[in-house]
């Protein structure tokens, strides 16, 4: 039995790989990265995952270590093949980008392949090496995924990739940094509806009509409504859940910290609603400006006008944090607004 740690891109490829590999392994977490840094960040999770699992709980499974639409670097490959070794676990990367073409001449466990998709080159993988999808059930939506990916205008599934593509792109809903398994969760599982129009005559056409339904479905949990509110009740939910982890301060005033979640005046005044305990909502995307909600405890246009060089309205403002450095982990985002709000104001949180 292996327990598999699967660290795959963020595209309609990226996904799609995921897609497969969960039908086929019955113990696996996923991991997505684009490229870059955030690469080695995420393997290093899985290092220290695989370290908890095999040397603290106790889990005797094989551990595999699936990489998959991602080229690494000579460098990040013989730290990742040394790292694996350490502690026992196997390593396997499939992926179809030329530009690890020298790291895969260096290390045995990288397959590449630059004229299939990674989705195509993860299906076959798959077949061969655990009897996946005997009946080829599959096939149709793998070869479509490698239509558009590897750009094969001429290919009968060329138009239905197309709309697979930007399906993916634009499945926004959720953040992926704050709540990766719920937004991979969403993806998985558009492409699953997709799956199931791919043989369809005008399928690319029915596909396209359907997605707002199929958005909508994954969102409603007791009642149906508008988009926007759903998704609203949805992630507020979520935030809700995790606050814990997202709370920062400011002057006395308990605030909790979203990460690009977007649409401030319904999450922020639904988190608010939701949660009276709190006093203001501070939603930050990746250029450093924010959005603040507040429900009538602090005036948050003195915040923003504090913090930010911003203002706005007593109960919503905005503004933009000074040198504001980004990051792909949620924690870095905290740390750097709770210190520079610190700074600001003066206040320690010590």
């Amino acid at each position: 039995m292996q327990r598999v740690y699967h660290l795959s891109h963020i595209d309609l490829d990226g996904y799609g790989c995921q897609y497969l590999t969960t039908k086929c392994f019955d113990t696996i977490e996923c991991y997505n990265a684009n490229y870059g840094p955030e690469v080695k960040a995420r393997l290093e999770e899985i290092i220290k995952k695989i370290e908890q699992d095999k040397f603290v709980n106790g889990n005797s499974k094989e551990s595999l270590i699936l990489i998959t639409d991602l080229n690494l670097t000579t460098k990040e490959g013989n730290w990742i093949e040394k790292e694996t070794i350490r502690i026992g676990a196997k390593i396997q990367l499939l992926d179809h980008h030329g530009t690890g073409a020298q790291a895969a001449e260096r290390f045995a466990w990288y397959a590449l392949d630059t004229k299939r998709c990674a989705t195509l080159i993860t299906y076959d993988w798959l077949q061969k090496h655990y009897h996946f999808d005997t009946e080829n059930e599959l096939a149709q939506i793998v070869k479509a995924i490698n239509a558009i990916d590897i750009w094969v205008s001429d290919d009968d599934y060329f138009e239905f990739g197309k709309v697979c593509l930007g399906m993916i792109s634009g499945a926004r809903e959720i953040n992926r940094i704050l709540f990766p398994a719920e937004d991979r969760a969403l993806k998985l599982n558009l492409i699953e509806k997709a799956r199931t129009l791919v043989m369809e005559k005008e399928g690319n056409i029915h596909l396209d009509d359907a997605l707002h339904h199929a958005k909508k479905a994954f969102f409603i949990a007791e009642k149906n409504d508008t988009k926007d509110n759903l998704v609203a009740t949805y992630v507020t939910k979520l935030l809700t859940k995790d606050k814990a982890r997202l709370t920062i301060n400011y002057r006395g005033y308990k605030g909790l910290l979203g990460y690009n979640v977007g649409s401030s005046s319904l999450i922020g005044n639904a988190f608010l609603l939701a949660n009276p305990d709190y006093d203001f909502y501070m939603d930050i995307n990746f250029r450093g400006h924010f959005s603040l909600r507040g429900n009538d405890k602090l005036d948050v246009s003195k915040m923003a006008a504090e913090i930010g060089n911003g203002g706005g309205h007593p109960n919503a403002s905005g503004g933009k944090v000074e040198n504001y450095k980004d990051s792909f982990v949620y924690n870095n985002v905290k740390h750097f607004i709770q210190t520079y709000i610190d700074d600001k104001t003066g206040v320690s949180q010590a």
